[in-house]
């Protein structure tokens, strides 16, 4: 198996965290999906996917030169990440809630630029960018071929990001008054915020102290 079975679960369950916390990826998807239906929504998904898959190929090119350099580089990584995954936690327990109705107005969008904007939203978000450079490796094993690994986990974040953004999508198209109520967005927001400051936590106590 390229990824140990328990490093594997460890990393769905932080990427589920952050794949359900609200960032600018969802945002685009559900106001494309309010102003222009379900065909540009879809798109704006695989917009989405094809940032990710992109990010993966310069993780995969990269992060294995990082990771075998010194044990103060990965510790560092690891220390990155946990800040990074703390402070996305506190951006979900400090963020307003999400104005879904104010959403729905607009020009509507074609399913293609749906789809491009959405790859260059998550090409150039600093987010995405800390996230494999600081996070995945974490879960990489050093004393194994990195960009096997690097690839297995970056399919594993695609599945659940499109099985996450595509339920967006339905939602934001068929739902758009329950997705707007106040404590939806609260419950989800706060949860998932409590669940990185545990893996914050958990990070640096694996590989720092």
């Amino acid at each position: 198996m390229l990824v140990d079975l328990h490093t594997l679960l460890a990393f769905l369950a932080t990427i589920l965290a952050l794949v359900l916390s609200v960032g600018p990826d969802t945002l685009l998807i559900i106001r494309y999906t309010m102003s222009s239906g379900p065909r540009t929504g879809a798109a704006t998904v695989m917009g989405v996917q094809l940032g990710l898959f992109s990010h993966t190929a310069l993780a995969a090119l990269g992060i294995s030169l990082v990771i075998a350099s010194s044990t103060i580089a990965f510790k560092s990584i690891a220390v990155v990440g946990a800040a990074y995954l703390a402070w996305l936690g506190i951006q979900g327990f400090r963020s307003g809630l999400i104005n879904v109705s104010a959403m729905s107005g607009g020009r509507v969008v074609r399913p293609f630029a749906g789809m491009r904007d959405a790859l260059l939203t998550n090409l150039f978000n600093p987010k995405v960018i800390v996230l494999f450079l600081a996070l995945m490796p974490n879960f990489v094993d050093p004393a194994r071929r990195v960009w096997p690994q690097l690839v297995t986990l970056g399919v594993a974040l695609f599945v659940v990001n499109v099985v996450w953004q595509m339920g967006i999508m339905l939602v934001a198209d068929r739902a758009r008054v329950w997705l707007g109520r106040p404590a939806v967005q609260r419950a989800v927001s706060w949860s998932t915020s409590a669940v990185l400051f545990v893996f914050a936590a958990g990070l640096l106590i694996d590989h720092v102290f």
